[in-house]
């Protein structure tokens, strides 16, 4: 495939770099996450940062491009000596064609911008000195079906699923679809006609993933990344969950029951106390359920990009139900923050 490279300035390599690479502390402050006291990472601020994803500006219009990410690769190999040369081979390119990294002078870091439709989930590895290695400043890793492991990321708008399986994912549906404001007739029928419209222009169309704002992908994408040292939370409590309603119904697959089943729960492990709950294995469900109300609500009410909030539908949501009482007109106009198509801001950058 043809891949586009972004030329960028020194200064922009230079300012992630001072901001998370650069630090004289050789504590290890950010252990979580599966990443050990001895990994390098774990010396690294806001490691789940890297590859650096930002917006791309359509070049006819001028406006942050929906169908775009510029994916920076910053390479640095903390005390290691300066190697000969670094490439980086991925999935978003031809794999047998490597693409070079630029060494940023009077420094020990080679960085490289590339242009990657949005949606998507890639794996790479760096060349360096002729050796495959894993990027050494970012912790998402891949095993792949051959046992390999590789360094993943994924752009903005990704619904591949990456780290919850499908089960929990039913499972999480149904849960969230109990917190959030959406369970209605009326809402419902909103999000229908809402999802109809934005499905007859083919570059509007959004994946509806499961929960009806997209709130799952939003968590998946969530554990997979930033919080990825909250999934072994869900992991643990899901399974609870799931062995808690198959007692309470065992004739009905969890993500089938009726939502009186799902009520109780909800009220149980707000009390704290749960009948037929390990609390060998996870002792506060109800801290689980406030960690699942923070990401629920913000999922559902977050900017699109992060994977929940689906085509700004609970943006339209509430720009619907709440107007004024004058003229009618909505007291929430969502649209004039983003840019064409979702929203009306020419001048938006993102």
């Amino acid at each position: 495939m043809d891949i586009q490279l972004i030329q960028k300035e020194q200064l922009y390599y230079l300012n992630i770099c001072a901001k998370h690479l650069g630090r004289m502390n050789p504590e290890p402050r950010h252990v979580y996450g599966g990443i050990s006291a001895e990994d390098p990472i774990s010396r690294i601020a806001e490691a789940w940062r890297f590859p650096v994803l930002d917006n791309h500006a359509d070049a006819e219009t001028g406006n942050a491009s929906y169908d775009f990410d510029e994916v920076s690769f910053i390479y640095h190999q903390a005390n290691a000596g300066l190697p000969s040369s670094v490439e980086i081979i991925g999935t978003f390119n031809t794999l047998y064609e490597p693409i070079p990294l630029q060494l940023i002078p009077d420094t020990a870091y080679f960085a490289v911008t590339v242009l990657i439709p949005r949606g998507e989930l890639h794996y790479y590895r760096y060349r360096v000195g002729g050796e495959l290695v894993l990027d050494p400043v970012n912790p998402q890793r891949m095993v792949l079906d051959n046992g390999e492991t590789w360094s993943r990321f994924f752009t903005r708008g990704c619904t591949r699923p990456i780290v919850l399986e499908h089960w929990e994912r039913r499972l999480l549906d149904r849960l969230t679809d109990h917190i959030l404001p959406f369970r209605t007739e009326a809402a419902e029928n909103f999000l229908n006609r809402y999802f109809q419209q934005l499905d007859n222009d083919a570059r509007r169309t959004q994946y509806r993933h499961y929960q009806s704002v997209g709130v799952v992908n939003y968590i998946d994408k969530l554990l997979a990344r930033e919080e990825s040292h909250h999934l072994g939370d869900y992991q643990i409590c899901l399974d609870l969950i799931n062995q808690v309603l198959r007692q309470r119904n065992p004739t009905t697959e969890p993500s089938q029951i009726t939502p009186g089943f799902y009520a109780e729960l909800y009220d149980d492990m707000s009390s704290g106390s749960v009948t037929g709950w390990d609390y060998s294995r996870y002792n506060n469900p109800r801290y689980f359920l406030q960690l699942l109300r923070r990401h629920t609500f913000t999922g559902a009410f977050s900017h699109p990009d992060y994977g929940g909030n689906a085509g700004a539908s609970a943006w339209a949501f509430i720009s619907e139900r709440y107007r004024n009482p004058d003229d009618g007109s909505t007291l929430f106009d969502w649209r004039r923050a983003l840019p064409p198509p979702l929203g009306t801001n020419p001048a938006y950058r993102g």
